[in-house]
């Protein structure tokens, strides 16, 4: 979600409510001698700080219910980030800044982790769209990227095998002739031919031995393991060198593997970008659940005794 001019109401009405409940709570907290959830104000602070908690916390079931028609899913997303945010400073405030007892400790500590985490999303999803713009411009579905990478294997061991298959044939088709020739001159072979053969031959070995011991284990590798082809410095120097090995007619192959490379380390980024931008959530969304059943317990008990 980006944090654009559409959030600017949001932002204002959050900076505004959050002065209001600081002026109202300084005055409170220096007329008493210790503040308390339990007082009339402290029970207005925890009121409607659990309020925004339970906003907030409505946006999953609003996510899990699309086609209900109550407000817009970008309200929803903002008044999620800017009435969660909201909350953390009143529930402080409702408990005069102290964490309580055992199960308001626990519950405390929770929401702590629950605000630095959803900064921390916020953050992300701000940033990282763009990072996706300008670092992936192969991106692709991520629940397609094993399938591509498979085919990104293929793709590399067919353009291998026809260079190699091509070499071959030159060789053998080459030998054949020199031996013909030799034979109907009763000669031995020429040497530069022979010279020429054999440079044939250690590049299609060059070739081989470069997919199946680098490229290919890089390629089949999910997030590209600890392979040399994983940074792109290295991975230019290695491929440089290939070229270096073999004749001027395949290099166009090699920039061809170059590429596939290329597109798989653009696919472990991709699939990092999304572990990132989505792992924060297994911390987020369970403990949010939590402290709000937590935060119910706690009223029900508070109003109770």
């Amino acid at each position: 979600m980006l944090i654009d001019q559409s959030h600017r109401s949001w932002f204002i009405g959050t900076l505004v409510a959050l002065a209001i409940a600081v002026v109202v709570y300084i005055p409170y907290a220096q007329a008493v001698e210790r503040p308390s959830g339990g007082s009339t104000l402290g029970i207005v602070y925890g009121s409607i700080g659990f309020a925004c908690m339970l906003f907030a916390g409505l946006l999953g079931l609003r996510k899990k219910f699309p086609i209900w028609r109550i407000g817009r899913a970008q309200s929803w997303m903002r008044g999620h980030l800017w009435l969660g945010f909201l909350s953390f400073p009143i529930i402080l405030m409702h408990g005069a800044f102290h964490f309580g007892g055992t199960l308001t400790r626990v519950m405390m500590w929770m929401f702590v982790f629950i605000f630095i985490s959803g900064i921390f999303g916020a953050v992300l999803q701000h940033y990282m769209p763009r990072q996706h713009t300008a670092n992936l411009p192969m991106e692709t579905i991520f629940e397609q990227i094993d399938h591509v990478r498979d085919q990104l294997e293929v793709e590399a061991g067919e353009i291998v095998e026809e260079n190699c298959a091509t070499l071959d044939g030159e060789l053998s088709h080459a030998s054949e002739q020199q031996l013909a020739v030799a034979a109907a001159a009763g000669t031995h072979w020429d040497i530069t031919v022979a010279g020429g053969l054999e440079a044939d031959e250690a590049a299609s070995h060059h070739l081989r031995e470069f997919f199946e011991e680098e490229l290919s284990p890089y390629l089949e590798a999910s997030g590209g393991g600890k392979s040399p082809l994983a940074s792109a410095t290295t991975a230019r120097d290695m491929f440089q060198q290939l070229r270096i090995n073999l004749p001027d007619g395949m290099h166009e192959a090699v920039g061809d593997l170059e590429s596939l490379a290329e597109e798989k380390r653009q696919l472990d980024q991709q699939k990092r970008y999304h572990v990132l931008l989505h792992g924060w959530l297994l911390v987020h969304i369970p403990l949010s659940y939590a402290v709000l059943l937590l935060g119910a317990f706690h009223a029900v008990l508070a109003l109770k005794y």
